[in-house]
């Protein structure tokens, strides 16, 4: 089984009075058993224009704010030590912020990230938080998002699969899901359900079409359920899940995975991601993202083992320094 030996935790704001979901994250990395490393990246632009106004230039700014910022994370990181957790803390400048936690986890050695939710622009209603989405489409290691800062105890966690891959998710998916999932309940003790959302999207598009008997599509679709349903117990029986720890949702896993995480009291959901990229992105769009807002909970965000994922850069960027820009009076 997968273990989580080193965990980055990505700092959103190291200046701020209190840090309940950096408290959350140390605990749970205190009930696996794993160490941690403290990252923030300093993301924000310098603009040069501030030098003669302040009197510092580039260099004593980027210093200051270095030695702040590392003086705070080394705070949070001694306060993890005196709980028992190995602790470590690391700045830098780098940008944008996605880029740099996988950059720094890939550094560091790391086994899963965790960060916290972030509050930003939103392309669509449907779609995450763009720092969010970046960061599950760029990581190829699992990613735990904190929904909430409420602590884990014996914590009921959700599995959501796809055996009959209806959602162009690759099979080694599910085994990753599940092999996490499993982890993780019996590293904390926990409960584990198995779920399916069954809801072929070709069917949603091609019904009402007078072109295409109704009859027949309704046959179809009553066959492709029955080897959907037949498909995932046989998953589940390998996986010796108990009966009435199985779910099977005739329904958009986008609608049904939130839905049954509220029924349950699930304290954190596992899923899979794929990451796609163009028109295929915009069209198709990827459950992880679309059911990342409804959660009342923590997501798990996990790839199947070898995964391609879009390059990121292994050297930080560094500084963002912006030239002052000119002045272009408006018309009256």
């Amino acid at each position: 089984m997968p273990d989580f030996r080193k965990i980055l935790i990505a700092v959103k704001n190291p200046d701020a009075p209190r840090h309940p979901g950096v408290d959350k994250a140390v605990h749970i990395a205190k009930q696996l058993g794993a160490s941690v490393e403290l990252f923030h990246a300093i993301s924000s632009p310098v603009f040069l224009d501030l030098e003669p106004l302040t009197g510092h230039t580039v260099a004593e700014i980027k210093r200051e704010a270095l030695a702040l910022r590392t003086a705070r994370l080394e705070k949070l990181a001694k306060q993890a030590r005196k709980l028992g957790v190995p602790a470590t803390s690391t700045v830098t400048w780098d940008y944008p912020p996605h880029e740099a936690i996988v950059r720094r986890a890939h550094q560091a050695r790391a086994d899963l990230i965790i960060a916290e939710c972030h509050e930003g622009r939103r392309l669509k209603p449907w779609l995450v938080h763009l720092t969010d989405w970046e960061l599950l489409r760029l990581s190829p290691l699992p990613v735990l998002l904190l929904k909430n800062t409420r602590r884990w105890r014996q914590p009921a966690i959700l599995a959501a699969v796809d055996p009959s891959h209806a959602h162009a998710k690759p099979a080694r998916l599910d085994s990753a899901i599940l092999a996490q999932a499993l982890s993780l309940k019996h590293s904390l003790r926990g409960s584990l359900d198995l779920m399916h959302a069954e809801f072929p999207m070709g069917f949603g598009v091609a019904y009402g079409d007078p072109a295409i008997d109704a009859s027949t599509l309704a046959a179809v679709y009553e066959q492709q359920k029955d080897r959907s349903h037949k498909q995932f117990k046989a998953f589940a029986d390998k996986a010796q899940i108990p009966r009435a720890s199985r779910h099977l949702l005739d329904s958009d896993p986008a609608f049904a995975i939130p839905h049954l995480a509220r029924k349950i009291g699930a304290d954190l959901v596992v899923m899979g991601a794929v990451s796609r990229s163009g028109l295929k992105r915009v069209f198709i769009g990827n459950t992880a993202e679309r059911v990342l807002d409804e959660l009342p909970c923590d997501v798990l965000v996990v790839k199947a083992a070898k995964v391609a994922v879009p390059r990121v850069e292994k050297k930080p960027r560094g500084i963002r320094v912006v030239a002052p820009q000119p002045f272009v009076p408006m018309p009256l």
